[in-house]
């Protein structure tokens, strides 16, 4: 009996020690939102010259919640091991880049929409989705992040917006380049891409 109550307790613990983490996501989350929301609602970013600025700050804040090396090792897939350590670092550094180049307008052409938190769904003991809902005039975006806790703290590795995630959208396009080109060829490529002027597209 007496092993089984410990047995019970232990069980208890763990399940509440989960649960704590899984709250945690949607903390991490709303609170990384509520920053992000003041920085584009900061008159002070109004001035078009002060755009770059405003662009840097979101660019900051990004780091603090993105694993950009979870992401971009999930997004190249098994073809990470095609890279050596330096490629693999510079991959991450422009892919980070290309995202920034792809949808940076976007974010900063906000006009005071709302997002509103849904939901938090387990996917499995490490890693959560959050569900938010972006209220915009015309309609109503779903926008999921994915988190991971490996380290105690809780960091997005893909996002899903409309039911497309990010991860598999660019896994795709990466893979289609490297079925013809080398590791070295495409971040030739993207380093390229990412220094031309104008948008990289719609991703």
């Amino acid at each position: 009996m007496i092993r089984r109550v410990c047995a019970l307790a232990a069980v208890l613990v763990l399940a509440l020690c989960v649960s704590a983490q899984a709250g945690g996501a949607t903390d991490v989350m709303q609170a990384f939102v509520d920053k992000v929301l003041s920085v584009l609602r900061d008159p002070a970013y109004k001035a078009e010259g002060e755009k770059a600025n405003q662009r840097q700050k979101l660019s900051e804040l990004s780091d603090t919640v993105f694993d950009w090396v979870e992401l971009s090792r999930r997004t190249l897939a098994l073809n990470w091991n095609t890279f050596d350590v330096e490629q693999r670092g510079e991959f991450v550094g422009l892919y980070k880049k290309l995202l920034e180049k792809t949808y940076m307008d976007r974010i900063q052409d906000y006009k005071d929409e709302k997002v509103e938190f849904t939901a938090e769904d387990r996917l499995d003991e490490n890693q959560v989705e959050v569900r938010t809902v972006v209220r915009a005039p015309d309609k109503d975006i779903p926008i999921n992040y994915r988190l991971i806790n490996r380290t105690g703290q809780w960091r997005v590795y893909d996002v899903v917006v409309e039911g497309v995630s990010l991860v598999q959208n660019y896994r795709s396009q990466f893979n289609n380049i490297l079925s013809s080109k080398t590791p070295k060829d495409m971040l030739d490529d993207l380093r390229q891409k990412v220094s031309s002027p104008g948008s990289a597209g719609k991703g």
